[in-house]
């Protein structure tokens, strides 16, 4: 009888390691960039995504942008597609321009508290989240991220 429990407490515990391995879906999100596109990450499928909730009034976040521009750069050919989430309270008014003076090269749409709360209520901007191309979420980082960072973190799943 013992040896059955112990075998069985075995399988349990195999199986739940074996769930906390599988990684999670990233929630779908529609939201609208400054001129009207919608992005839809479930239209996003077969991409590496980078999704990073950010302000303009976040001076890490701020930091971070000519990195994620350069990285833009570099990996959009090779299926990478980076989206700022903006949680900037004043929207568009101060978004836009920020974007266009920083030459914002992938696209920003504006957060939503639906969103923010199905992405975990992050407790920290930046906060960024690497997501597969099955749509998995497979890292999350808070804080600043450079440009190296970033490479690291993507190039496995780009290829």
């Amino acid at each position: 009888m013992n040896r059955y429990i112990v075998i069985s407490l075995l399988l349990i515990i195999i199986f739940s390691l074996t769930s906390m391995a599988q990684k999670d879906k990233a929630p779908n999100f529609s939201l609208q960039t400054s001129d009207g596109k919608i992005i839809e990450l479930a239209k996003l499928k077969g991409k590496v995504v980078v999704v990073n909730f950010w302000a303009t009034w976040c001076g890490p976040c701020r930091a971070e942008i000519p990195d994620f521009i350069k990285v833009y750069n570099k990996y959009k050919s090779k299926g990478l597609e980076i989206i700022g989430i903006s949680l900037d309270e004043d929207g568009w008014t101060v978004v836009q321009p920020f974007v266009q003076k920083q030459k914002i090269n992938y696209p920003i749409v504006l957060g939503t508290l639906k969103v923010v709360k199905d992405y975990g209520n992050p407790s920290a901007i930046p906060t960024t989240f690497i997501i597969d191309k099955k749509g998995n979420i497979v890292d999350q980082q808070i804080g600043m991220l450079s440009q190296e960072f970033l490479e690291k973190k993507i190039k496995s799943y780009l290829n």
